[in-house]
């Protein structure tokens, strides 16, 4: 993809006057990291961090068919809802793969946001689109909105000027849609992809800048940093979330990948049929955390092996955990060396590295 094709978030010149090393992802120039991914992961996890994610895509569904097109679409069991929950899912695909992760937000009843990956915005849309045959309104307000994902223990306290939503009592995976920064229809929404607690914000474009600004004044006593993609991934990663495109594809089935928690056989979803027949069959293959016992740094295609040598799965996601100071990944893995505590190997470059199935999160705040 050369430059001129490449899309450009709202705040793009503000990033780079920051001096972000810019790079490509999922079709847009975003910001990798400011200084170090060691210290932008650090300020995250000990203080308080802002990551503009506005590549993200953003569906509004309305209309009185829009629960019945997202329990449709969509694995987990969106009828759970309630005004101002929002739910982590996956849509399933035909062959008993993903199409997205994704996270469904309900607004109020017959109104929803869906919340998907930047790289699969178009695939989605159409995906949806294609599976709403009772004229369901959908509207794509992806490239007309910004998400700055404020992360990091000190977040609360450090926003908490610029709103009288009282951000400390917010739980996991609730929002609200009030005033922030002056702006009103804000999302603030407590979700996030570090582990770390914070927030995400959904503001429109044209208010960023100044939303931007003032996120920076009311956090300079806390110490805040803008944080880039490199530290977001590392975050995530000694979380054990998954990344789509990774760990997570139109191949692997939510199974295999762990995602039975948001897979729920109480109603009928694409491929359910076929999905709970593995569920009750069994898999024989799972996604699994790896710790590195060995000095070295886990990396994606990795082979994974069992102690005769064979190959047995491989990693899809791995880094140095700057947290912990080991190598830790992601992998698919054949039973039974699923189970936690299992002894397996790494194959990097040429050397065999020691290592064991850990439970997730690999990082306990």
């Amino acid at each position: 993809m050369t430059e001129q094709t490449l899309k450009k978030i709202a705040l793009n010149d503000v990033h780079e006057a920051l001096g972000a090393k810019m790079v490509p992802f999922a079709g847009y120039n975003m910001p990798v990291r400011y200084s170090s991914d060691i210290e932008e992961h650090k300020t995250v996890r000990n203080g308080v961090g802002v990551f503009d994610v506005s590549h993200m895509g953003e569906f509004m569904l309305k209309g009185p068919k829009a629960l019945d097109l997202i329990q449709k679409v969509s694995s987990n069991d969106a009828s759970k809802l309630f005004d101002g929950k929002a739910q982590y899912s996956c849509l399933p695909n035909e062959d008993g793969g993903i199409v997205d992760d994704l996270i469904i937000y309900k607004i109020k009843d017959e109104e929803y946001m869906l919340v998907v990956n930047a790289s699969n915005i178009e695939k989605d849309w159409n995906w949806i689109a294609e599976r709403n045959t009772e004229g369901v309104e959908m509207t794509n307000v992806s490239d007309d909105t910004s998400l700055f994902a404020v992360q990091g223990p000190k977040a609360a306290e450090a926003m908490q000027s610029l709103t009288d939503v009282d951000l400390s009592n917010m739980e996991f995976y609730t929002f609200t849609i009030g005033q922030f920064a002056g702006v009103d229809n804000v999302v603030i929404s407590a979700t996030g992809y570090t582990g770390s607690g914070g927030f995400e914000l959904y503001v429109p474009n044209k208010d960023a800048k100044a939303v931007w600004e003032k996120i920076f004044e009311a956090g300079a006593d806390f110490d805040i940093k803008p944080i880039g993609l490199g530290a977001r991934d590392t975050l995530r990663l000694e979380m054990g979330y998954c990344l789509y495109g990774n760990d997570i594809d139109d191949t692997t089935s939510p199974l295999e990948a762990g995602l039975g928690w948001v897979t729920k056989f109480t109603k009928e979803f694409t491929n359910s049929e076929n999905l709970l027949k593995q569920k009750e069959e069994g898999v024989t293959r799972r996604l699994v955390g790896i710790e590195l016992l060995d000095r070295g740094v886990p990396r994606g295609g990795y082979n994974v092996l069992n102690n005769d040598g064979e190959v047995i799965g491989k990693l899809t996601s791995g880094t140095m955990s700057p947290m912990l100071g080991k190598g830790v990944a992601l992998g698919y893995v054949n039973r039974p060396l699923t189970k936690a505590g299992s002894e397996i190997l790494i194959e990097v470059r040429n050397r065999k590295l020691k290592a064991v199935v850990t439970k997730l999160p690999f990082y306990k705040a």
